[in-house]
């Protein structure tokens, strides 16, 4: 518990909090501290002016009546209850008029100015000690004369000013630091839960993920991404488990139909059998070195790895070679491959893969796309721009593909059962797939009725003036 308490204290949300709380007492105090000292200077000249308008009152008053016109006004004016003192003395320093018993020892008697002194003040309370600011000057005749006035009053007040900044600042302190250990604590407390299921998920639970708590802020996103990342790994690790299933379970039956042949080969003893077993044998073997280059092209595309061979590349003439090259094989099988491109169709593409994508859609048209009545293929390939999208589309007036295969299809090593009579490895829709993942495209699978409509749909390169060049490079005459 105790751990976990100072652990509060060195997270990056604590120390945020304190340099915030920091900044924020700092410059609250100094506008506070400015208007304390703004208004205790207001007030002390405020007091400073009275004192010399009196000073100067008194000073006219010696002028037009002489020191008995000041001892008549400074007596009037002791009896006031107005926080005024005065003092009138001889020169022989003998008060002769005032509130004040006599000369404080603070007041230098060679020269005038400004002083402030202790006094004390007879309540219903007792006595009490006051402080006094005065001014003190000594008259013509040496009479010497104080005016000043009880500053007691501004003095507590300056005081609860004074007090309730320092108070203020404690208070905003302590709550700063609570404030500040509470949205530690909650922060800490969701990065916790973030490592408890980080760990959980190390230790093997691919299920786990992170807690999300809905609010939306910094942590939910982090979470969320965490989690995309997580069903993205899991992904890939139960694709990874079907394919090595698929794997083992489809190169079992050729690799046992290898070994019956050559023990079968072996038992005879007959030239012809070991000759006949040997072309078997290569047969199978070229069967099962193009499912390991179909796996390998599937993994390269799909990691990303031949991102760095994407290029200018106009599909509309790849969409014609592999029309050209697939024509004769749909007319030996009686029947048609027809192309309708529109236009120009330039993409930025590995010219390599994406024309091996749409040979694979073309020979599974091929294979698969009989129509029911004549049994031959009926193909149409075409291109066209929509919006900022290249489409390309493969139809057939096959079978087709129901709906709810049509996602399970695009998958390694799958074969529905109606295709399971023709050769294949179940490799080719998953190339595909992954050729469009490498170009930031995607498979679409529709129904041509009758038949499969195949759509990849490839984000559209807007052609530059520079372009043209890389274009004409790209693109044989």
């Amino acid at each position: 518990m105790r751990h976990s308490f100072w652990k509060l204290f060195r997270t990056s949300t604590f120390r945020l909090s304190a340099l915030y709380l920091f900044v924020f007492v700092l410059s609250v105090g100094a506008i506070l501290a400015y208007i304390y000292w703004n208004t205790a200077g207001l007030l002390e000249r405020q007091t400073d002016e009275t004192i010399r308008a009196e000073v100067q009152g008194l000073a006219d008053q010696y002028r037009i009546r002489g020191l008995t016109g000041v001892l008549d006004t400074v007596r009037r004016r002791s009896t006031d209850d107005s926080g005024s003192i005065y003092l009138l003395t001889t020169p022989d320093g003998v008060r002769a008029a005032g509130n004040l018993v006599s000369v404080p020892d603070e007041i230098a008697i060679e020269d005038s100015g400004w002083t402030e002194f202790a006094f004390n003040v007879k309540t219903s309370t007792g006595m009490e000690p006051h402080r006094a600011r005065v001014y003190y000057t000594e008259l013509p005749g040496g009479n010497i004369l104080v005016v000043g006035r009880d500053i007691e009053d501004m003095r507590q007040f300056a005081t609860i000013i004074r007090n309730t900044l320092i108070t203020g600042t404690l208070i905003a302190l302590a709550l700063g630091i609570g404030g500040g250990l509470l949205t530690s604590r909650n922060f800490l407390r969701r990065v916790d839960s973030i490592t408890d299921a980080s760990r959980s998920i190390m230790q093997g639970d691919l299920s786990g993920r992170m807690p999300v708590k809905g609010t939306g802020d910094e942590l939910d996103r982090l979470a969320q991404s965490l989690n995309q990342m997580l069903d993205q790994i899991e992904r890939l690790m139960r694709g990874m488990q079907e394919v090595s299933s698929n794997v083992a379970h489809d190169l079992r039956t050729p690799l046992t139909r290898i070994k019956a042949r050559a023990e079968s080969a072996l038992r005879s003893g007959a030239q012809g059998d070991f000759k006949a077993a040997l072309e078997q044998t290569i047969d199978e073997s070229d069967r099962l070195l193009q499912t390991f280059n179909a796996l390998l092209s599937i993994a390269k595309a799909e990691s990303g790895q031949q991102r760095e061979g994407l290029q200018p590349v106009d599909a509309a003439v790849i969409l014609n070679e592999v029309a050209e090259l697939y024509e004769p094989f749909a007319e030996d099988q009686g029947g048609t491959l027809k192309t309708e491109i529109f236009g120009e169709l330039d993409v930025r593409a590995n010219r390599q893969l994406l024309a091996q994508a749409i040979s694979n859609l073309v020979d599974n048209a091929l294979k698969y796309g009989e129509t029911p009545v004549t049994g031959a293929p009926e193909i149409v390939v075409t291109g066209g721009i929509e919006g900022d999208d290249v489409v390309i589309t493969v139809s057939d007036r096959g079978s087709g593909v129901a709906p709810e295969d049509r996602e399970h299809v695009l998958e390694r090593f799958v074969r529905l059962d109606e295709s399971r009579s023709k050769p294949g490895n179940g490799l080719g829709l998953s190339l595909v797939a992954g050729v469009m993942k490498l170009h930031d495209g995607r498979v679409v699978l529709e129904d041509n009725e009758p038949g499969l409509r195949v759509k990849l749909i490839l984000p559209r390169r807007q052609v530059s003036d520079d372009d043209q060049g890389e274009l004409a490079v790209a693109s044989p005459v």
